[in-house]
């Protein structure tokens, strides 16, 4: 059966840009969200290389978007560092599918209702390639971490807890 596309997969398309995709089966009535114990182990890579996305507001008001290794957490000061605000602090879930289009475990930083100011944590280049949300639970893609600059603007700067 084929996979049917997301709003990711085809912005990507749109721009050229080669991905991978990596689907799983989940279980709707207990999952929490694409952690290290259930995308890590369905995609078979190391958990440095799976990469799970975060959106945030700022003191100012505005949503900045961030994506870091699923075993690592924010450091939000870095984060609000990165930019330019006071502080930021995560959306809350209710406000999630308004403000991105996406539900919790299927957030993409790719193809989001509006392109907000997105950050990875530095390490993504370190890796040919890197594995993140293609929109929906359960359904990831790996693509080039500097494909990323061209599908979503998403800058490279240190964004997690030491």
């Amino acid at each position: 059966m084929k996979e049917a596309k997301t709003n990711a997969m085809r912005i990507m398309e749109r721009n050229n840009i080669g991905y991978k995709v990596h689907a799983f089966e989940i279980d709707p009535d207990n999952y929490v969200s694409l952690g290290e114990d259930n995308a890590v182990e369905k995609v078979g890579l190391p958990a440095d290389r799976v990469f799970k996305t975060i959106v945030t507001k700022g003191k100012s008001g505005t949503h900045y978007v961030f994506m870091l290794p699923v075993n690592r957490e924010l450091d939000l000061k870095k984060c609000a560092a990165a930019v330019g605000e006071k502080s930021v602090e995560p959306l809350h879930l209710k406000e999630l599918l308004p403000v991105t289009g996406y539900i919790r475990g299927g957030c993409s930083p790719v193809g989001m209702k509006k392109q907000f100011a997105t950050v990875t944590h530095e390490t993504a280049l370190n890796y040919e390639t890197i594995v993140f949300s293609a929109g929906r639970p359960g359904v990831m893609m790996e693509a080039s971490p500097l494909s990323l600059e061209k599908a979503a603007g998403v800058r490279f700067k240190d964004i997690v807890r030491d």
